[in-house]
């Protein structure tokens, strides 16, 4: 599936990943920064993936875990530092709480810094995870 706003394609089409661009990325992250290239790699065929292009270059990338039914696990939202700011993040995340496969499912993550992002959401806080 794809969507597309201006110059910018979001696609859950794991085969578009671009390991070396979601490592790099992953890399400037507090949450992936020792994570090294071998484990994105595993990660990839695992996950739903959701990967952010602008003008076919990838500058995001966000991967759920789910059984499709009742659980989703959203995982590594990242967009590159040029591009924060412009709403790809809230847009990616629409994205993928509307997917197929995920849209019916409870949501759980773990976030220190974008807490404010998911609870225009309606993710709640719950301990150290929030909840939809």
């Amino acid at each position: 599936m794809e969507w597309h706003k201006e110059e910018f394609t979001i696609s859950d089409d794991r085969h578009r990943v671009d390991i070396n661009v979601v490592s790099k990325l992953l890399a400037e992250t507090p949450w992936g920064h020792r994570r090294p290239r071998e484990v994105v790699e595993k990660l990839i065929p695992r996950s739903l993936c959701f990967s952010l292009f602008r003008n076919g270059s990838q500058i995001g990338f966000a991967r759920v875990v789910t059984d499709g039914t009742v659980f989703s696990w959203l995982s590594d939202l990242v967009i590159a530092d040029a591009y924060r700011g412009m709403g790809l993040g809230r847009w990616m995340l629409d994205c993928i709480l509307t997917h197929s496969e995920t849209a019916a499912t409870q949501f759980v993550l773990q976030t220190g810094s974008a807490i404010g992002l998911y609870e225009k959401f309606g993710f709640k806080k719950s301990g150290k995870l929030m909840t939809r």
